[in-house]
């Protein structure tokens, strides 16, 4: 037996997709398929806007940019994360401030949150790990007294809820992955959510290379220039085909996710009865998008074994 560590699943429309989109003869962004899965975001994420990017680091930087971060500003995120979480602050100068994470979700532990506080803090960054929301209540309440950006990292958690909420749609901003790895996939691939009408202008600027390019092309400017910073944060539309496919089929890529995770889940049950592993918790409130499934060990010596164990049998 080989389990590979991922394997990318394909609807068997992508190809289709992608060669209509060469048919209709524009690959750069911002085309049919680009504006579909953007549409479908915002429709059945129930997000005000949704811009595709080509990566969630693309759209972490886009909202560092929105955020006006500022050398010394200080960006409170959870120590437990992958490095796009922090580079995409470093990168407009700012300072990562790592906050621990629960036992329970392995999520930012929103307690500590306050003491980390300073008159630098511009952010806080929630990562919602494995698929899992975070505390997001007590997380608003602070950011809105303490009148702080929240900028969730929803890399992972598409489809995820808190209090039946999609993950993403309760900061300022919300950022997507749809890497190889994730649960809607198109090889490579981001998208930013924004929830605060005050940003989509901005916002559409930035990832144009910080030009007006999207209102010329709209007949609201005679020509279009360099009005702002950015980037070219733009997927083509050879990316965003693949995505629609995946998108249309997304309910049932669910569905397959959550057998397979509970497969493992009662699979595994015995282990944790007798004290091997720890399983990951069910939390209330929380619906998780069965992004991962992981366990706990006691030492890292002992997990070491584990993945040597599993390796050598075909199991990465």
């Amino acid at each position: 037996m080989n389990i590979p560590f991922n394997k990318p699943y394909l609807t068997s429309k992508e190809i289709s997709y992608i060669q209509k989109a060469s048919e209709l003869g524009k690959l750069s962004g911002d085309g049919h398929y680009t504006n579909l899965s953007s549409k479908w975001l915002e429709e059945n994420l129930l997000c005000k806007k949704v811009l595709l990017t080509h990566s969630c680091t693309a759209a972490l930087e886009m909202a560092a940019i929105l955020a006006n971060l500022e050398t010394g500003d200080e960006v409170i995120m959870p120590s437990y994360t992958f490095v796009s979480t922090a580079n995409a602050f470093v990168l407009r100068g700012a300072v990562p401030v790592f906050v621990d994470i629960k036992e329970d979700s392995l999520n930012l532990d929103e307690r500590l949150i306050e003491d980390s506080i300073t008159n630098k803090t511009k952010a806080i960054v929630p990562v919602h790990y494995a698929g899992v929301p975070c505390e997001m209540d007590t997380i608003l309440e602070i950011a809105k007294r303490k009148n702080l950006f929240v900028i969730e990292d929803t890399a992972q958690a598409i489809f995820s809820k808190y209090k039946g909420k999609f993950a993403g749609t309760f900061g300022d901003f919300g950022t997507l992955s749809f890497h190889e790895t994730k649960n809607i996939i198109s090889g490579e691939g981001g998208a930013l959510m924004i929830n605060n009408p005050e940003y989509f202008e901005r916002a559409e600027i930035i990832r144009e290379k910080g030009t007006n390019r999207s209102k010329f092309f709209r007949g609201q400017t005679d020509k279009y220039t360099w009005v702002d910073i950015g980037s070219s944060y733009l997927p083509s539309e050879i990316i965003a085909a693949f995505l629609y496919a995946q998108l249309e089929d997304s309910q049932e890529i669910q569905t397959k996710r959550n057998d397979l995770w509970n497969n493992y889940h009662n699979g595994l049950f015995a282990l944790e009865d007798n004290g091997y592993i720890t399983r990951p918790k069910k939390i209330e409130d929380i619906e998780h998008n069965s992004h991962m499934y992981y366990i706990l060990l006691e030492s890292l010596e002992q997990r070491q074994e584990l993945i040597d164990f599993l390796k050598k049998r075909g199991i990465l």
